[in-house]
């Protein structure tokens, strides 16, 4: 079982807790926008949707007619559009959750977002590649920072359980040293 004390940033690691209340408010970000977005569709509703999908297909010069336009403006409905504001809300949950418990120092927070983060960077550097663009470096650099900040708490949390935590023995045999205990 986990040593308890282990969910929290030891007090003198100012620079890490910086770093892991940036992450922080940064998650905090994202998790607000989504919150925007889910009440954004919910009183914009499918019909206006509608009308912004056939005024984009008109500006790029495409037939309102056409089979995809038709199809995408038929998908908008009440309920696709309650789906997309319900996984939104959900998102805009994990992400507020997982904010509060960087900002706490809570190492379950910290291997929620390093694997979160680290998910999506090999669909960052394919997208880079596909479409290079200073945007799509900003999105990667941000992605990277954000795995560095969390996998460096996790392996200072590792470090300091190891030097807490008394040797393994077995038979009175120190098994890090290979001692006599």
């Amino acid at each position: 079982m986990p040593d308890l004390a282990l969910c929290e940033v030891p007090a003198t690691a100012t620079q890490a807790r910086t770093g892991l209340h940036a992450v922080a408010l940064f998650e905090f970000f994202k998790g607000v926008l989504a919150l925007l977005a889910a009440g954004g569709l919910e009183m914009i509703g499918p019909l206006v949707l509608r009308g912004w999908v056939h005024t984009a297909a008109a500006a790029l010069g495409l037939d309102a007619r056409d089979e995809a336009i038709a199809t995408l403006s038929q998908a908008l409905n009440p309920d696709s559009i309650h789906l997309a504001a319900g996984i939104a809300v959900l998102y805009a949950a994990m992400r507020l959750v997982e904010a509060l418990g960087l900002w706490r120092g809570r190492a379950w927070a910290s291997w929620l977002g390093c694997i979160g983060a680290a998910v999506y960077l090999p669909f960052d550097l394919y997208a880079l590649v596909v479409h290079p663009g200073a945007l799509l470096v900003g999105v990667l650099v941000v992605n990277v920072w954000v795995v560095w900040v969390l996998a460096r708490d996790l392996m200072t949390r590792r470090r300091a359980s190891r030097a807490s935590s008394p040797p393994a023995t077995m038979h009175g045999y120190d098994l890090q040293s290979s001692r006599h205990a």
